[in-house]
C-alpha cells in the first residue's frame, strides 16, 4: 500500500531525482514551457507552483531560499524580477498543463508544462557572451 507516499522516485536515486527535479524547474521559469512525460511535468507543477508562491513574498529572504534551491543568482532574479509581476494578481495556479499525446519510441503519455502568464523577454539577466 501506498499510504502517505506523496512524491514519485522515477526509479532514480534520491539525488539524481533531485537534480532532475531542479534542472526541469530552472528550465521552465528560464524559457517559460518544457515538454516531457505526463509524471515529470505533474511533480514540477506541484513544485513550480510553490516557487512561485515563495518568490511572490518579494524578501530576502524568500530569495535566500529560491537561491538555497536553485544555487544560481540569475535564475532567482529571473523569477523574482521577471514572472512574479507579470502573476502579481494570481493567487495559485501559476502553470498549466496539456497531453500532447504519446511518445513513439516507448509509449510514454508526454505533456507540455507552461506558464499561464509569461513575460514578453524570459531567461536571465545575464548578457549574451559571443
Amino acid at each position: 500500500m501506498r499510504h502517505r507516499i506523496r512524491k514519485k522516485t522515477f526509479n532514480r536515486s534520491t539525488k539524481h531525482r533531485k537534480a532532475l527535479l531542479h534542472n526541469l524547474a530552472r528550465d521552465l521559469f528560464l524559457y517559460g514551457e518544457i515538454k516531457t512525460t505526463q509524471a515529470k511535468a505533474k511533480e514540477i507543477k506541484r513544485l513550480a507552483d510553490k516557487l512561485v508562491f515563495e518568490a511572490k513574498k518579494g524578501t530576502l529572504e524568500s530569495r535566500r531560499e529560491l537561491h538555497k534551491f536553485f544555487g544560481k543568482r540569475d535564475v532567482v532574479n529571473a523569477l523574482c524580477d521577471k514572472i512574479v509581476p507579470v502573476m502579481k494578481d494570481r493567487q495559485s495556479g501559476f502553470t498549466t498543463l496539456a497531453v500532447l499525446g504519446r511518445r513513439r519510441g516507448d509509449n510514454s503519455i508526454m505533456a507540455k508544462l507552461e506558464l499561464i502568464a509569461k513575460p514578453k523577454n524570459l531567461g536571465t539577466f545575464k548578457k549574451e557572451q559571443g
